[in-house]
């Protein structure tokens, strides 16, 4: 769909012309539609139509909204809506440092998405006016969604949401429904924006200056708009908030009793864990899992070094991280309009975008041995008896050679845990560069006493992204530097892992032992997109209620991809979280038909009663062919009264990465049963502590690592997938009583509509979590032969392999309210309300794996990942606007969910508060703008089982107020 021309509208328009998503409209006036109004192209439709009669469910947020947030990014701005699920942002810190996603979309890390209805961002379609943009990407896989960070907010004049499924008229992925990034397409002078932000707490400090000009020369029928604008973030650590210090939320150290089994901190320390088999601790006198008191410097380690290892010799990984990531973004836009005649125009847009970002980890747990559980070299490793670091005078054996035949000598260690503080903090900083461009001619011609409109549009897209990668490893070399000596020749440095380390302090391994194992991870992808539409448009012939309305098109669309890790990484030879580069892409051809027929129009009960349908086959080079259609309809009674309902088809083809990533691992936090630890059932019950020998556990129960560590999930795309479908339907209503404007308002409108949608064949892995369970409690042979163990026991890694699995049903309701007065005071005040009610959410595992249907509402973590499936989210906002003065006061409220173990987070309420000041003497063309988000200081509920800092950043806000200054030109 493009964008023909663009009129001021609200109230009953769209309603909401919801800014009251987010905040109250200043100016929102009530008017009836214009004379062209059915010359407009609304969202949701392609055929002109008055947008007071718009059938599908929108939401509209508009510069106006977006400014009261005192956010610099769109997706920030769009995940506070509250049909918008979570999605990530920048308060994801996910370097790849837990590995990509199980579903091989990859890691985006700096990137933000928006994800409607907690369907994933993956199924909601993102649209720059109207036409498809390139998907993002970070280095780190291939993702299936738009990084909205490569959009310049100061570009943007609105953005349409539609809360419907709607593949009939955009194609794949519209599962969910369609954002629609509407950018100016004219300006008269300049704009400008400067705007700085910080937390109370002094960090997190946000930049974001915007600049835009337009020129407009009806003489030649010319316009053109072109900008730019450049946005600093600087970081909040883990370090600096009491809910993310350790790894689980508020502790005060790895032995507090209130949380058991180590508070969650790591099991590979600075000062090392040693598991030697008896034979080898006795040679100098120690156990069999043990750690060093303190750095041993100058000498090898003595049996008076060590201690048994507990949870006091843990590490606390958890202060090394970020809260907020670092992001350094800039940009610039163009926009063009010519009139080539009266009824044919010219159009182009180019968009540049570029982003260096950064997300952090803790220096890297370096583990060795057959019990390391990494699935790669490192697990063969030997350490030999010539090592000069080796304080035990026997080779200590993986039991296998480098190449994983059989070694002539027998395992005699499980492994040696080392935090490689000396490498220093692993970082993973992105460089990604996004430019699109498209170009549209467009015109109009009449049949006899009906207009019709064509257009033809080509649209190109390239994300280029590089990623480096400091403090990795690289396992061959280790191997050279911890074998025989005399095998380290040239430049390998034989290396000590025995001695220890403290954090902040000095460790064992030198500055040359370090530059020959270590080395700097470089990764790269790509995104391409290549689009062409064309479209007609027009009425067919009257009916006493109207013209009946038609819309066909055709479209081509290519789109490839691509994935390369380092050289190091493929070979298998990194220290960190593996993975595997990846390229595909596919094409497809599509045509789309629309009909609009008004039934009724102007009698009792029918002031208007109409009917649309749309249908759109596709042809994959993947999958073959599709087709899907949709219908709608609106009745009004009367004019103040509108009805409308629909039923939508939707399709979402596998995207490249999930057809072509290859094997992967992402660490997830999953509970084994196998284990003796508490919470484990190995020892309660009889069952599963047979199918858990059988899996590989020792009987003797000496497998007991606690609950809540990280077990790694293997998965990789399948060219055998299938698409995704999905039935939606919708009913809502509108009422903007008529008799109410004047004295008492000059808007006021409500709108509440229902939604459900059942998506099958959802491509996924069968979650960890189901397959230990499956194998522990029924010894299903599949999920068994899915789990591979170390000689120890511990979990070496999951399979999961990607595959049509689930089918989801979610239903809810969404509410909006809007208000505003007459003048008051020579402004106007203005309330609005935007609410979302879940019903429900079900994710429905196929019958073959017997196991039960998860029922995520008002859940955390349902799915194995950060998201919050709250019952009940509101947004309401009440303001008073002039020209020269504004408050505002938006709340912000999320109802409480519970996670797995049955901790309750609490209910959540939010305040941001915001006034600015517009001198008259200047024309009321300066403003200036103060704010504070979270002005109650509210801290985000404390999560026990979140990947991330002991939070959802997915749903929650930072901790911390949020405060901000903008000075702007030209409003």
């Amino acid at each position: 769909m493009r964008e023909m021309k663009f009129g001021k509208y609200s109230g009953a328009a769209v309603l909401a012309l919801a800014v009251a998503a987010l905040a109250g409209p200043a100016d929102a006036q009530e008017a009836a539609p214009s004379a062209d109004a059915s010359d407009i192209v609304v969202t949701g439709s392609r055929i002109r139509r008055n947008p007071l009669d718009q059938d599908k469910p929108v939401i509209t947020v508009d510069q106006s909204a977006i400014g009261k947030t005192g956010l610099s990014s769109i997706a920030d701005v769009l995940q506070r809506l509250p049909s918008a699920g979570g999605g990530l942002n920048t308060k994801v810190n996910n370097a790849g440092n837990i590995g990509g996603p199980p579903d091989g979309t990859g890691v985006s890390s700096g990137a933000a998405e928006i994800d409607l209805r907690y369907l994933g961002a993956k199924r909601t379609l993102v649209l720059v006016d109207g036409m498809r943009y390139v998907n993002g990407s970070s280095a780190g896989g291939i993702p299936a969604s738009v990084d909205l960070n490569t959009i310049p907010t100061n570009m943007i004049e609105r953005v349409e949401v539609l809360q419907s499924g709607a593949s009939p008229l955009y194609g794949s992925d519209a599962v969910a429904g369609v954002v629609n990034i509407i950018t100016k397409q004219s300006q008269k002078g300049l704009q400008a924006n400067a705007q700085f932000g910080t937390y109370r707490q002094g960090d997190g400090h946000t930049q974001n200056y915007e600049l835009s000009y337009g020129i407009q020369k009806p003489e030649s029928g010319t316009s053109a708009v072109f900008g730019g604008y450049y946005t600093k973030q600087e970081p909040v650590k883990t370090a600096d908030r009491a809910i993310s210090q350790y790894p689980s939320p508020y502790a005060t150290s790895c032995t507090d009793p209130a949380f058991p089994d180590g508070v969650g901190c790591s099991g590979t320390p600075p000062l090392g864990r040693y598991r030697v088999s008896s034979a080898v601790g006795k040679l100098i006198g120690i156990g069999t899992d043990v750690t060093l008191r303190a750095p041993v410097a100058g000498r090898n380690p003595t049996a008076a070094d060590y201690t048994a290892f507990n949870n006091a010799g843990r590490f606390n990984f958890a202060p090394f991280n970020y809260l907020l990531t670092p992001s350094e973004r800039y940009g610039a836009f163009f926009n063009f309009k010519q009139e080539l005649s009266d009824s044919v125009h010219f159009r182009t847009k180019i968009i540049y975008n570029k982003r260096n970002s950064t997300t952090q980890a803790a220096f890297l747990p370096l583990a060795i041995g057959p019990g390391a559980g990494n699935g790669n070299l490192l697990d063969r490793i030997s350490i030999d008896a010539t090592n000069p670091y080796n304080p035990f005078g026997v080779t200590l054996s993986s039991g296998v050679n480098l190449d994983g035949t059989p070694s002539a000598l027998p395992a005699n260690y499980t492994g040696i845990n080392r935090r490689f503080v000396e490498g220093g903090q692993r970082t993973f900083s992105q460089d990604v560069n996004t430019f699109s461009a498209s170009a549209t001619l467009d015109g109009s011609f009449h049949v006899g006493e009906h207009k019709w409109y064509w257009d033809i549009n080509g649209v190109y897209g390239l994300n280029d992204a590089h990623q480096v990668f400091t403090g990795n490893l690289n396992a061959a070399r280790l191997a050279q530097a911890l074998g025989p000596v005399a095998n380290c020749t040239g430049d390998c440095v034989p290396f000590n892992i025995f001695g220890g380390a403290a954090v902040g302090g000095t460790g064992t391994i030198t500055p040359a032992m370090l530059k020959y194992v270590t080395f700097d991870e470089r990764d790269k992808s790509k995104q391409r997109l290549a689009d062409f539409t064309a479209n007609l448009s027009g009425d067919l012939f009257d009916l006493p209620a109207g013209a009946v309305g038609v819309a066909i098109g055709y479209e081509h669309r290519d789109q490839q991809a691509s994935y390369d890790p380092d050289p190091v990484i493929v070979a298998g030879l990194g220290a960190d979280v593996p993975t595997s580069p990846a390229r595909g892409g596919f094409n497809t051809d599509e045509i789309y038909g629309e009909i609009r027929v008004p039934i009724l129009a102007n009698v009792p009960f029918f002031h208007r009663l109409e009917f649309d349908g749309a249908v759109r086959h596709s042809n994959y080079s993947t999958f073959g062919g599709n087709t899907t259609f949709t219908a709608s309809g609106l009745w009004k009674p009367v004019p103040d009264l509108l009805f409308r309902g629909g039923y939508a088809e939707s399709l979402r083809a596998p995207s490249i990465g999930e057809l072509y990533a290859g094997r992967s691992r992402s660490d997830a936090t999953i509970n084994d049963p196998c284990t003796s630890a508490s919470g484990g059932s190995f020892q309660s019950n009889a069952t599963v502590r047979a199918n858990c020998i059988a899996n590989g556990v020792p009987a003797n129960g000496s497998y007991a690592e606690p609950q809540g560590g990280q077990i790694g999930i293997f998965s990789q795309g399948s060219t055998a997938l299938k698409p995704e479908t999905s039935t939606t339907w919708t009913a809502g209503g509108v009422y903007s009583p008529s008799w109410a404007r004047g004295s008492f308002a000059s808007t006021l409108s409500l709108e509440v509509n229902y939604y459900s949608i059942e998506l099958k064949n959802a491509v996924d892995s069968v979650p960890g979590t189901l397959t230990l369970n499956r194998c522990a409690f029924f010894g299903d042979p599949v999920s068994c032969a899915n789990i591979t163990r170390t000689t120890t026991g511990d979990v070496a890694g999951v399979n999961g392999t990607l595959q049509n699995l689930n089918s989801i049903n979610t239903e809810g309701l969404d509410a909006t309210f809007l208000y505003r007065s007459p003048s008051v005071y020579g402004g106007t005040i203005g309330l609005s309300a935007n609410a979302a009610y879940l019903i429900k959410y079900d994710v429905s595992p196929p019958a073959e794996l017997k196991a039960p249907t998860l029922v995520c509402k008002g859940s955390e973590r349902c799915l194995a990942t950060d998201q919050a499936f709250p019952e009940f989210k509101l947004n309401t906002t009440l303001d008073w606007s002039s020209a020269a003065f504004g408050a505002s006061f938006t709340a912000r409220y999320i109802s409480a969910v519970y996670e797995g173990d049955g901790h309750r987070m609490g209910a959540t309420f939010y305040g941001d508060v915001q006034l600015y000041f517009s001198p008259e003497w200047m024309d009321h063309k300066m403003r200036l703008t103060a704010g504070v988000n979270n002005i109650f200081n509210k801290a985000p509920p404390a999560c026990n089982t979140c990947d991330s800092a002991n939070f959802d950043p997915t749903t929650y806000d930072l901790p911390g107020q949020f405060g901000y200054l903008r000075l702007s030109y030209g409003l």
